[in-house]
């Protein structure tokens, strides 16, 4: 199982999963279509599958086009809202791709119908993978846009803090560095967070990926998956971990909040060339 990292857009990540020795491909959150059909035919796989983690455009703006591109091209979700969906998936369902495995983990919060999926292959001994959308990022979570702090909380420390801690993360933002800054003022002397942070820098000065992490790692860092140490309630001033929670979001939403985005539909523009005549013309 090779996973491909893809960046588009902003700062998202789509991802292409290769069964290797089928040559098939399923892909998760295919935002872009143009971009992720130059990775098909580099690779040369053929794609079966799209997971997408929830409606979002950034995560499902491209499945209507891959949809009518690729007759019969199954897409998997857990929400009406995701564009050119075939097969709405529930909990802990598990699919097939070859060798690959899936298993299906609803992790509603960021929106109603978040789902996350979690791979692997029997009798491999590469270490499994999580695709978790825009539920846990490293160093960090997802906003609580339709969902609660214990919807939240039941997400990270029932579902998906409970798989094994070699879990490749494979998360749906490059969001990192702000992430461990954020982290950095809630646990100032965590020498983990300092050297993820230092670490995750210079990816981004050489703008290379910080994905994947570990479940492992996460666990030393992450102050969202950290909710019952001490130095973490005592930044919220909060004991009770659902209540940490909801104050680590709160403060979170608010530290050095970024510029305002690009107009998406612009950004789209750029990722699927519109602009090149005109950038050519200069």
């Amino acid at each position: 199982m090779k996973v491909k990292v893809i960046s588009v857009l902003e700062d998202n990540y789509m991802y292409l999963v290769i069964e290797e020795s089928t040559r098939d491909a399923v892909a998760v959150d295919a935002a872009v279509p143009k971009r992720l059909l130059e990775i098909i035919r580099k690779e040369d796989v053929v794609l079966r599958a799209i997971l997408t983690t929830h409606h979002h455009w950034d995560h499902a703006r491209g499945n209507e086009e891959l949809a009518q591109l690729f007759p019969g091209l199954q897409v998997f979700g857990a929400d009406e809202r995701i564009g050119a969906l075939t097969h709405k998936v529930t909990h802990g369902q598990e699919l097939t791709f070859g060798a690959i495995r899936v298993r299906c983990l609803f992790t509603p919060c960021h929106t109603s119908g978040h789902m996350c999926y979690f791979m692997w292959e029997d009798d491999s001994p590469d270490a499994p993978a999580l695709f978790s959308g825009d539920t846990l990022f490293v160093g960090g979570c997802g906003q609580f846009f339709e969902g609660t702090a214990e919807q939240m909380h039941t997400n990270l420390t029932q579902i998906l803090g409970t798989l094994p801690k070699d879990t490749k993360v494979f998360c749906g933002h490059e969001c990192t560095v702000r992430n461990l800054k954020f982290a950095l003022k809630v646990e100032p002397e965590n020498e983990m967070v300092k050297e993820k942070l230092a670490w995750a820098r210079q990816r981004d000065d050489e703008d290379l990926p910080t994905v994947p992490s570990t479940l492992q790692e996460e666990f030393l860092y992450n102050p969202f998956l950290r909710v019952t140490e001490e130095p973490v309630q005592r930044f919220t001033g909060r004991t009770d971990p659902v209540e940490v929670l909801r104050m680590l979001r709160s403060e979170r939403d608010n530290f050095k909040k970024p510029k305002e985005r690009p107009n998406p539909q612009a950004m789209l523009a750029f990722d699927w060339g519109l602009f090149g005549p005109f950038l050519e013309k200069k």
